[in-house]
């Protein structure tokens, strides 16, 4: 860490890696094979962080290092066309049936950025409403209360943006339909999309309350705005479909990261045809990159679905999430520790409150040094949970019931000791 702080600023290359909410030292990681890391020093953690979710299947999968190491045995980037982009955009519109065109990019930040200019330019309006909390990566105009990378830290949002970039983000609180519906009377001609994550996962776990959804979804018909879910963590992670189909609320456009890359930098958007049209080159929306849909990407992304396509590895994914998060709670529960916890899908995140925690507002009086101390008795024996208090906590595919096992009963020590 010394070394790396010589050369990188705080010595990582994403903020929250650096330990800076819960103290101690960042662990360098060497290796990693299916639900497990091994760090420079040769401990090995069972992994909850999981790339931050993009290693659904877990690491190293046979399959998808396989298809990588093919894919670059015929080159790593073309900057042309290929088959398998083709093929990968298909299979995502077959999982995802709001999708009917895709784009792809390189990071879940440049697939959101793009999805924005597009309602812009699909609109001719220039304000955003998004919700406090929810991170949609740090592209200027959305890193207006922020959630988890600047919630970390901290800060309320990021030197370095200007007062104009943020002028036309209209933020409200997440489940508050009243300030959505508020907001629109206000600038009723002016709004071009609401942005939202479907679940809120970045900071921490925040389940929509019934009626949420639908009802954005009523008031951008209502006023001819653009619905987008952002579902670089949901996405394919939470059901086949993502967020959307497990809950049955239909956007206009997604974006999607993570998972489709099968640990590899990718992101992507898309949404209904006659919005996607307006993306050059068939429409005057610019977007491009050279690295976009490359040959590895692609590859790992194909390797990865078709592994999700298997017969019940999303109800296995379901059943792992809550027996983990039962169990948590209920040794909370008997350590008169206050926690509430929820899961959906691969991912699970709880807090040190008592609940309910509906919005931003509720997350941050969970208690954080309870947080700390969790999270740094986890590492003790071995559980690698994410070094930030506003992360959730993902399952693979592979992990299996004795590494539950071995996790609930490292808290079960955990919580003795005392939080």
């Amino acid at each position: 860490m010394r070394r790396a702080r010589e050369v990188i600023p705080g010595g990582v290359n994403s903020p929250v890696r650096a330990f800076g909410s819960v103290g101690g030292t960042a662990r360098f990681i060497k290796s990693a094979t299916g639900a497990r890391i091994r760090d420079v020093d040769d401990n090995r953690y069972l992994d909850y962080v999981a790339s931050w979710g993009a290693v659904l299947v877990g690491h190293a999968h046979p399959r998808v290092v396989d298809a990588v190491r093919s894919a670059a045995a015929r080159g790593t980037s073309f900057g042309a066309p290929t088959e398998a982009e083709v093929l990968l955009a298909e299979r995502v519109i077959e999982f995802v049936p709001s999708v009917e065109m895709i784009r792809f990019v390189n990071s879940g930040t440049e697939a959101v950025m793009s999805a924005v200019r597009l309602a812009r330019g699909a609109t001719g309006r220039d304000k955003i409403i998004k919700f406090e909390g929810c991170y949609h990566g740090h592209g200027d105009s959305l890193l207006a209360a922020a959630g988890s990378g600047v919630a970390t830290l901290g800060i309320p949002g990021t030197r370095g943006v200007p007062e104009a970039a943020v002028r036309d983000t209209i933020v409200v609180p997440y489940n508050d339909l009243d300030a959505v519906e508020n907001a629109f009377l206000q600038h009723s001609d002016g709004i071009a999309a609401v942005i939202v994550e479907p679940i809120a996962a970045n900071m921490g776990m925040v389940s929509p309350r019934p009626g949420f959804l639908e009802g954005l979804r009523s008031l951008c018909d209502t006023y001819d705005a653009v619905l987008i879910f952002d579902e670089v963590i949901t996405g394919f992670r939470v059901a086949r479909g993502g967020a959307q189909g497990r809950l049955g609320v239909v956007p206009d456009l997604s974006t999607f990261g993570k998972v489709i890359g099968g640990g590899l930098p990718v992101g992507a958007y898309g949404g209904r045809r006659d919005l996607m049209r307006h993306i050059a080159p068939e429409g005057e929306v610019f977007q491009a990159g050279t690295l976009s849909g490359n040959p590895l990407a692609t590859a790992a992304g194909l390797a990865v679905l078709e592994l999700l396509d298997e017969d019940g590895v999303y109800d296995a994914l379901e059943q792992r999430s809550r027996r983990i998060s039962e169990g948590l709670q209920s040794q909370a529960d008997a350590a008169g520790v206050p926690m509430t916890i929820d899961s959906a899908g691969g991912v699970f995140g709880f807090f040190f409150h008592p609940g309910p925690v509906r919005n931003y507002e509720d997350v941050q009086k969970a208690d954080g040094k309870r947080y700390e101390t969790f999270f740094h008795g986890m590492l003790d024996q071995g559980v690698y949970f994410a070094p930030s208090a506003f992360e959730v906590a993902f399952v693979t595919t592979v992990h299996s019931l004795a590494d539950e096992d071995e996790t609930l009963e490292a808290a079960r020590r955990v919580f003795r000791k005392g939080l």
